[in-house]
């Protein structure tokens, strides 16, 4: 089985990408990801590696077209919080460093408590508390 997973996403502009990503909290990670085509982040304990990718370069080794994001979502990452405090947290946190809100905090199922929101690329992530001992049995 791997060890190590990294997300790997396109970006149009690799210093505004990498700036918002600092500012909402992720960890820059030294060394070779890092060039003027590309940015490495890592998130979290578990240290899930996030690449960012100038778009023509992303392209070119996944030999695919890109999806446009105003018009669809390729896929939804998730984060877990410790707090609904944590999701509220980030929420100010991606307004601030200039992400969109498509999904403002609020509870859901009677156990979980997130927000979605959007990085400037327009790629999806959620932050989601779940209080476990308010699962329905």
């Amino acid at each position: 089985m791997t060890q190590d997973i990294w997300l790997n996403l396109p970006v149009k502009d690799l210093a505004k990408s990498a700036a918002f990503f600092t500012e909402i909290g992720f960890t820059r990670n030294p060394g070779p990801g890092n060039s003027e085509h590309s940015a490495s982040f890592t998130i979290g304990d578990k240290k899930v590696v996030l690449m960012l990718f100038v778009q023509e370069m992303f392209s070119g080794f996944t030999s695919n077209g890109l999806c446009d994001t105003s018009k669809g979502t390729e896929v939804l990452f998730s984060l877990g919080a410790t707090s609904r405090e944590q999701v509220n947290d980030m929420a100010h946190r991606v307004t601030l460093a200039g992400g969109t809100i498509f999904a403002e905090p609020k509870e859901s199922n009677g156990f979980m408590y997130g927000c979605g929101f959007c990085d400037p690329d327009g790629h999806r992530w959620n932050m989601l508390f779940m209080d476990l001992s308010k699962i329905p049995k």
